[in-house]
């Protein structure tokens, strides 16, 4: 019996198309490992990451302990391990913070116009023109080491590229035959921005902020390191790695575990933001 097969069947998948399908994949299963690690820290962690073992101090890697020991020989795997929490919470609290107020501002600029548009633009170009770890660290100075506060501060400098692309998008939408049929049905204000807008902006929002996240990771690893994030005793890959950085001649696993973590996390969320960008994104498509 002669099988008809259809078109779509019988078209093989583009290189560019099976690049996108693995992009995403192995960004996603990353993305995937780290948030179990996190959540099964506690069964998947050998040690308790904040015993100390003063004579089992600054021991390589081996059988015992898989990333070696630091400097009061608590295991470099346990820390690791729970380290992707406060990273993973930190993250997850600034975008939080910074999407709606990036969509909310870079909305209303796109639909009012006017002075508006200018006022609200104007303060996004002054926030964007801010250094961002620069002002991180002033901010958490001024306010205190925590990961609260190293959220707030890298949240207030975070939002300006939504409001900008928000913006951007809502200007093209403003005189769209699709908005100009829902105000025909009566449908404005805040209805008409949040009802229709904002589910068309979103998925780009999505899109910038996964391929933001690597460079959020690096800015809070950065706090770590600089003594403004998490503190001490709790587990965090920054301030590992500056602890680490203090013996990385001779006993170089000390930073080398945390620096794989944080290059391991960086990885998958670049490439699922990729990923997700060739997916949403139909210009990329050929």
């Amino acid at each position: 019996m002669t099988q008809h097969l259809s078109a779509a069947e019988m078209t093989p998948l583009s290189p560019r198309r099976r690049r996108r399908l693995s992009t995403l994949t192995i960004g996603a299963t990353l993305v995937a490992m780290l948030v179990l690690t996190a959540l099964l820290a506690p069964l998947l962690a050998p040690f308790d990451p904040d015993a100390q073992t003063i004579s089992a101090r600054l021991l390589p890697p081996s059988a015992a302990h898989w990333f070696g020991t630091d400097g009061f020989g608590r295991d470099l795997l346990s820390r690791v391990i729970y380290g992707a929490r406060p990273t993973l919470l930190l993250v997850s609290l600034i975008l939080v913070l910074t999407i709606p107020v990036g969509l909310l501002v870079g909305m209303l600029a796109g639909y009012l116009g006017g002075w508006s548009e200018r006022v609200l633009m104007r303060i996004t170009d002054i926030f964007l023109s801010l250094p961002n770890l620069v002002i991180a660290l002033a901010l958490v100075a001024v306010l205190g080491p925590g990961l609260l506060n190293g959220a707030l501060a890298l949240a207030l400098t975070s939002w300006p590229p939504f409001a900008r692309q928000a913006r951007a998008e809502t200007l093209a939408l403003r005189r769209s035959d699709y908005l100009a049929a829902a105000r025909m049905q009566g449908i404005g204000g805040l209805r008409l921005i949040f009802g229709h807008i904002l589910p068309l902006c979103l998925p780009t929002a999505v899109v910038r902020a996964a391929l933001s996240l690597g460079g959020i990771i690096l800015s809070a690893a950065g706090l770590g390191f600089l003594g403004m994030g998490v503190q001490p005793p709790t587990a965090e890959w920054g301030s590992m790695v500056a602890e680490g950085s203090k013996v990385i001649f001779d006993q170089w696993w000390v930073a080398a575990a945390p620096g794989g973590a944080i290059l391991f996390a960086s990885l998958a969320f670049n490439l699922t933001g990729d990923g997700l960008r060739d997916r949403l994104d139909t210009r990329h498509d050929g």
